[in-house]
């Protein structure tokens, strides 16, 4: 009865993994019944089973054609007109049955005139079964084309891996986000070692999930602004930041954007006097003998460029202790260009051909009156200052090298305190939550890129830590809209500075799985991401991409897609995806689970004629019932 019921034809062609098979011409129409049971007949896009003696080849159906069948006596009549043609599929090969489980790849490759078979129920079942042994499943859609199939997926081989959500606006990719960590932590949000061990770093540019209830009630939402004012802004609003984590090199390498070769190595100079400087019994008067030497060597500088480009970098320390320092001593002393030197002006009492002198000086009180800053970031800009001065003297560095990464420093200092407390005891951001939501919606750009990086750096480096001394520790950083921090093309920043952004970030998921690190990026535009990150990624949820240099880049980089389900990309529903990658075993287009509406995104599009259709009255009418304070 199986034989009669399901075989499909037998196999003309093996071209590699490309195989051609002639239907029997009893087999076209859409269902059979078999064992009491409704089984899909073969149609383009579903699987077939080759039989190679015991083994049982799975493949799937990827286009089919017609030809004439010549077998077919020409002398004789036909008694229907579907006897002149032959139907022949043609199949991509994806792995095979070994007992009840299904294993992807090739292990033998069919011959010519090899038998197919529709799938039974049970092997069906099998090979849309992809849970290893040992893992808990969970449920994170439906079958397309079987709704009554659900898909579950485990969570080892989805969550410990290196995710991929892409798809053009309104398609569903944050809803797709939102639902699947919604069923983790459905699943696992009470248990007391999930609690633990596990962290999620969601990076919300848009503001999408840092609602109350977004994917889970309890989670740490850090709601950043710019657009306040500073006094506007409590100490809760803002990332924790200690002492220790400031000032670090790779940190204060990511906020003032410093270049790898030529900016970095300076800043390290500058954090390693910084760290002298402290180590000492009396810091403070430590650095101020640091400031009179280093007046001193400017005063004696033979050269009047590199002279007053020096005072200007020592005046920016000394300003706001004496209101006025450098047209102070301007006004004292005079460059003589015939002697290459400083002398005192016409009237001066002052004589310079002495150290003592020099050290004589009036305006020279005012570096006694430094005082250390208590904000370590600005401090330590005053360390920089000292640095440059240094270098400059002694023709380590030039200038316009080094100063742009000071002004950059400089340039985002008021913002960074906006949204980062310097202050805090602590840096721990989780603040004994599971989940920490960093909502940028209302940052200014240049802040925007460059708290994700710090963030997720410094929380990298944390779980590097916490995972040497504890290996059930893990870590799951979710970025999404990540073009606005991955990609490659931005023309905002130089190019030094893109490829350390993206190094940061190509280190995660590079090295990341070894220290219990896992990457979750979701995009509109997959073609503007690091092709080096993309192409890392293990599982891919693809909604909806109409943009064809998108669909190449997922072409490019997504070996796991048949071309079935890579031509259905354009067309696919809001909600729906194709599910790929290492946990799903072969490429299921997939009706994501409906979310209760409560752990949403906020990412739904607005329905135009529910406010066009209303009037004054029905607004009114309806805030009053809501006890709602009239905005008029």
């Amino acid at each position: 009865m199986q034989e009669a019921v399901l075989r499909v034809g037998v196999i003309i062609s093996v071209k590699g993994r490309t195989v051609e098979v002639v239907v029997d011409k009893s087999k076209n129409l859409p269902h059979l019944l078999y064992n009491g049971e409704l089984i899909r007949n073969v149609s383009v896009g579903s699987y077939i089973k080759i039989n190679k003696g015991f083994e049982r080849i799975i493949g799937i159906i990827e286009s089919e054609f017609i030809t004439e069948d010549k077998s077919v006596n020409l002398k004789k009549e036909y008694k229907q007109e579907k006897e002149k043609i032959k139907r022949v599929l043609q199949i991509k090969t994806l792995g095979f049955l070994e007992g009840k489980e299904f294993n992807q790849g090739i292990k033998e490759l069919p011959l010519i005139d090899n038998k197919c078979y529709i799938l039974t129920k049970e092997e069906y079942d099998t090979v849309h079964n992809f849970i290893k042994e040992g893992d808990t499943p969970i449920k994170i859609g439906v079958l397309s084309s079987e709704t009554s199939k659900d898909i579950e997926i485990g969570v080892n081989s989805l969550f410990a891996s290196h995710i991929g959500i892409f798809g053009n606006t309104g398609s569903g990719k944050s809803y797709s986000l939102a639902s699947l960590y919604n069923s983790l932590f459905k699943e696992f949000g009470e248990n007391s070692g999930f609690k633990r061990n596990a962290k999620f770093l969601l990076i919300d540019f848009n503001g999408e999930y840092s609602g109350l209830n977004s994917i889970t009630e309890k989670k740490k939402v850090y709601k950043l602004t710019t657009r306040k004012k500073i006094e506007e802004i409590t100490d809760d609003e803002k990332l924790p930041l200690n002492e220790s984590a400031i000032i670090d090199l790779e940190v204060i390498s990511i906020l003032s954007e410093a270049t790898e070769k030529t900016q970095k190595p300076f800043i390290k100079r500058a954090i390693e006097l910084y760290n002298l400087t402290l180590s000492k019994g009396r810091p403070q008067s430590y650095f101020i003998g640091i400031l009179k030497n280093k007046f001193v060597s400017i005063l004696q500088s033979k050269n009047k460029e590199r002279a007053f480009e020096l005072l200007d970098f020592f005046n920016n320390i000394i300003e706001r202790h004496s209101v006025g320092f450098k047209v102070e001593l301007l006004n004292l002393i005079e460059w003589h260009d015939n002697k290459s030197c400083f002398k005192p002006k016409r009237g001066s009492t002052y004589s310079f051909d002495e150290l003592e002198d020099i050290e004589s000086l009036s305006s020279y009180d005012a570096i006694e009156e430094y005082e250390f800053l208590d904000n370590k970031l600005e401090l330590l800009i005053d360390f920089l200052y000292v640095q440059i001065i240094e270098d400059l003297l002694v023709n380590r560095a030039r200038n316009e090298h080094i100063s742009p990464a000071i002004n950059k420093l400089k340039s985002k200092t008021k913002d960074l305190f906006k949204v980062i407390n310097f202050n805090s005891g602590t840096s721990d951001i989780f603040d004994g939550e599971n989940l920490v939501v960093v909502d940028l919606n209302e940052v200014k750009v240049d802040i925007r890129k460059t708290i994700p990086l710090l963030v997720a750096h410094k929380t990298y480096q944390k779980q590097k830590i916490a995972f040497r001394e504890s290996r059930s520790s893990s870590l799951n950083i979710i970025i999404d809209e990540a073009h606005n921090i991955l990609s490659y093309t931005s023309s905002r920043e130089s190019e030094s500075w893109k490829d350390y952004r993206l190094e940061v970030f190509e280190e995660i998921i590079k090295e990341g799985r070894k220290f219990g690190t896992f990457l979750t990026v979701a995009s509109q535009r997959p073609s503007d991401i690091s092709t080096t990150i993309i192409s890392q990624l293990h599982n891919y949820f693809l909604h909806r991409l109409i943009n064809n240099k998108d669909i190449e880049a997922i072409e490019k980089t997504v070996s796991y897609l048949d071309n079935v389900s890579f031509e259905s990309l354009p067309i696919l529903p809001t909600g729906t995806c194709v599910l790929a990658g290492l946990s799903a075993k072969l490429p299921v287009v997939v009706k994501m689970n409906k979310l209760d509406p409560k752990y949403e995104p906020n990412s739904q599009t607005i329905k135009l004629t529910d406010s066009w259709t209303l009037d004054h009255g029905d607004v009114i009418a309806k805030e009053e019932d809501e006890d709602y304070d009239l905005p008029f």
